[in-house]
């Protein structure tokens, strides 16, 4: 008899609605999420950060309206679809109810719960990887060409989403040499799939060819500025850490792909993770990017664990319920950093418990108030509606010749967001792919230059014929907390020669541009 598929669907909405209702609504948007949206308005084959899956994605969002709800409805949807499919991985590996929850649990309550909140490639990602595993055993299961089909879409979906995918599936092939599942390899359905996959990434490959392949930019500026950073030594800490409330659960499932009789089929699926892991050790790679390897061992674990009770049918009626517990258990002190649950002024209260976790420490080293995450959601609209009344305060003759230029691609995002319906022209940043979309019309048509900064440069003030602040960021929770809004009229030749000259010179160390 086919396993029921009620408690994975359970555990889908259990997933989505307890997304929602554990956010508390005093937090807007996260910066990243202000850049990914205004992809929606620049749809294209390739963009400097990510490829374009989830330019799409905003796309559709704006289209629906933009609030708030559909701004988070898509990292909600691929993190409810990926516990989905870890409980039915849990079915197809011969687990049962008890070990569908558990291993359903030990999603919702680990880093999961706090990545499927921000509209970004993370979530993604996750399931990408995870529907590869589970339709790696399907196919182990049943020999049916459509789960190789289904395999080569999710993949080159995967690879429309981050290029980190290339590291994946790099581990897959590790995967499927090291081990009997080479057999597909020569089959003509396998071949079929890569094809597919690579037909799916074929448009941002040739974007990527055609400019000079901006990608090795990009990966310079996260090795210099960030992965130089981390050791491989807190890389696997924070391998322990992230997923502590099923740390008791991958690893063995880890253990019993690579080593049990019963899991010996799927030895493939945990060479995966080997080989996924030693690529981002050797590449210095950030914890998180390890995120998409985790929930199928969650479904190995559950099975083994399931499989040892069963020889201890008395150990196991005692074991079996407190085993469910414990991943709650060991996530209740920590709920407040998984979910924004607290508004900020509570948060500041409550972080100061995680003060020796490290978690009020942000990128220049001290310790603030709020966790860097919280800080980066709040402030934004007080930015935008104060740079919509600056822009409303200029002469209405020459308002519509202004420059609205930002320090960073979180003021720009969230200035376009938030204006989204008003008659205020693009706020621009020389910041990752703002620029691509700077204004094409010629530096003599500025007639006012609004800089949006958050460390403004003073000696700019000269250039101008006039200078006066028209707003500051006051949100004393806020990172951009001080940022200013100065706008400068009647901006001289050098000044508008500058900032051409920036543009050009920001724009090709990307590429050919």
């Amino acid at each position: 008899m086919k396993p029921s598929r009620q408690l994975p669907l359970l555990l889908f909405l259990l997933k989505a609605v307890s997304s929602y209702l554990l956010a508390s609504r005093a937090y807007e948007l996260h910066r990243d999420e202000y850049l990914y949206l205004n992809y929606g308005q620049h749809l294209a084959w390739g963009y400097l950060e990510v490829p374009p899956l989830t330019a799409l994605q905003s796309w559709v969002t704006l289209a629906l309206g933009g609030g708030w709800f559909w701004v988070k409805f898509w990292p909600v949807l691929w993190g409810s679809l990926t516990v989905y499919l870890v409980a039915r991985a849990v079915q197809r590996l011969g687990g049962g109810a008890w070990a569908v929850l558990v291993a359903g649990l030990c999603y919702l309550v680990s880093a999961y719960a706090r990545l499927n909140f921000l509209f970004q490639p993370n979530s993604f990602e996750v399931f990408a990887f995870t529907l590869a595993c589970y339709l790696l055993i399907c196919y182990q299961q049943e020999a049916r060409p459509r789960y190789l089909y289904a395999l080569g879409v999710g993949l080159g979906l995967a690879l429309l989403n981050k290029y980190s995918a290339l590291f994946f599936i790099a581990a897959l092939g590790v995967g499927l040499l090291l081990t009997p599942a080479r057999r597909v390899l020569a089959t003509r359905a396998f071949w079929l799939s890569a094809a597919l996959g690579l037909a799916l990434w074929l448009p941002n490959l040739l974007w990527q060819l055609r400019h000079g392949i901006p990608f090795r930019h990009h990966m310079q500026l996260l090795h210099d500025t960030q992965l130089v950073n981390v050791s491989v030594a807190d890389f696997w800490q924070d391998q322990l850490v992230t997923c502590l409330p099923a740390l008791w659960l991958w690893v063995p499932g880890l253990l019993a792909l690579l080593l049990s009789q019963a899991l010996r089929p799927y030895r493939a699926v945990g060479l995966i993770y080997c080989g996924g892991l030693l690529i981002l050790t050797v590449l210095h790679g950030k914890s998180y990017y390890a995120l998409g390897y985790y929930p199928i061992l969650f479904a190995a674990g559950a099975v083994w664990w399931e499989m040892q009770l069963s020889r201890w049918p008395r150990t196991g009626r005692v074991l079996r319920p407190l085993l469910l517990l414990l991943p709650l258990a060991v996530s209740v002190p920590v709920y407040p950093l998984l979910f924004t649950l607290n508004p900020p002024a509570r948060m500041i209260e409550v972080g100061k418990r995680y003060r020796s976790m490290g978690v009020l420490r942000w990128e220049d080293g001290q310790d603030h108030p709020l966790p860097q995450d919280y800080a980066d959601m709040l402030g934004w609209q007080e930015m935008a509606d104060k740079t919509w009344q600056a822009y409303q305060a200029l002469p209405a003759a020459t308002r519509a010749r202004t420059l609205i230029l930002t320090a960073n691609y979180g003021q720009a995002g969230a200035i376009n967001y938030f204006n989204r319906h008003r008659d205020l022209p693009a706020a621009h940043s020389f910041n990752g792919s703002y620029l691509f979309w700077f204004p094409d019309s010629t530096a003599r048509s500025w007639q006012h230059i609004m800089i949006v900064d958050d460390e403004p440069d003073e000696s700019l003030n000269a250039r101008f014929q006039q200078v006066h602040r028209a707003g500051e960021v006051q949100n004393p929770y806020a990172r951009e907390k001080g940022t200013l809004i100065t706008v400068g009229s009647g901006p001289d030749q050098a000044i508008l020669q500058q900032i051409n000259q920036e543009h050009r010179q920001a724009l090709a160390q990307w590429g050919k541009f």
